[in-house]
């Protein structure tokens, strides 16, 4: 797929945006699209329906009291080594996303390939409320490289594992629902959430290393 002489996808309406940032969306669409062969959120209209729009999006929503709820449990079975490296962890987890986001300011494809959609999301009882809800908290929109979501959960779900298989378990087909609805959703291009998944693990790799250098003490199950 090439982009036009004016710098945009061939149909697609110009984005007003600050700086290099509407090339540096395009560019994440292109790639999207170069790997796939089509735009993902696209071509994902052919398994649309009411039902999983509105379960996806509830996954999608519940990803920051997910992520908490993991300390939480942690605190109740006063693991407090473990608990303090993951207060740790997951701030350094929004840290690193959110200077991905001055790095690389971009909006995600619902705004971007709306053009190319043949039919709107539509939900069953909750899906416009949770969706303009997180729209109004997130009301910049230049969120969208690398997916906080992808990295977040997969940090999450990487410490779920000093708590319980089981739980380890659940978390992970959590953190599959929260990578799909991100793109699903159109959200996020998968580009997005191959950089959070990335992130994710570069966080894992360095944050025991600049915890231990600061003083801090990981409990046994915080690796």
């Amino acid at each position: 797929m090439k982009l036009s002489s004016a710098g945009r996808l061939p149909g697609a309406p110009r984005l007003r945006q600050r700086g290099g940032s509407h090339v540096r969306i395009l560019l994440l669409a292109k790639l999207d699209f170069d790997v796939w062969g089509a735009h993902p959120c696209v071509w994902l209209e052919r398994i649309s329906s009411p039902l999983l729009t509105e379960a996806l999006q509830i996954v999608y929503s519940a990803f920051v009291p997910v992520v908490l709820l993991m300390g939480l449990i942690l605190w109740r079975q006063r693991r407090y080594s473990d608990f303090r490296y993951y207060a740790f962890l997951i701030p350094i987890g929004f840290l690193v996303s959110y200077v991905g986001y001055l790095l690389v300011p971009a909006k995600g494809p619902r705004f971007l390939l709306q053009h190319l959609q043949t039919q709107e999301l539509r939900g069953l009882f909750v899906y416009d409320w949770l969706r303009s809800t997180l729209d109004r908290i997130e009301s910049a929109y230049f969120d969208c490289f690398p997916s906080g979501h992808t990295e977040m959960t997969i940090l999450a779900w990487w410490s779920s594992r000093a708590i319980s298989p089981n739980l380890a378990r659940g978390m992970f087909v959590y953190t599959l629902g929260i990578i799909f609805a991100t793109v699903y959703l159109r959200y996020h291009y998968t580009v997005d959430v191959l950089a959070g998944a990335v992130v994710a693990g570069a966080v894992i790799w360095v944050a025991p290393r600049v915890y231990d250098a600061l003083g801090g003490k990981q409990g046994k199950g915080a690796a």
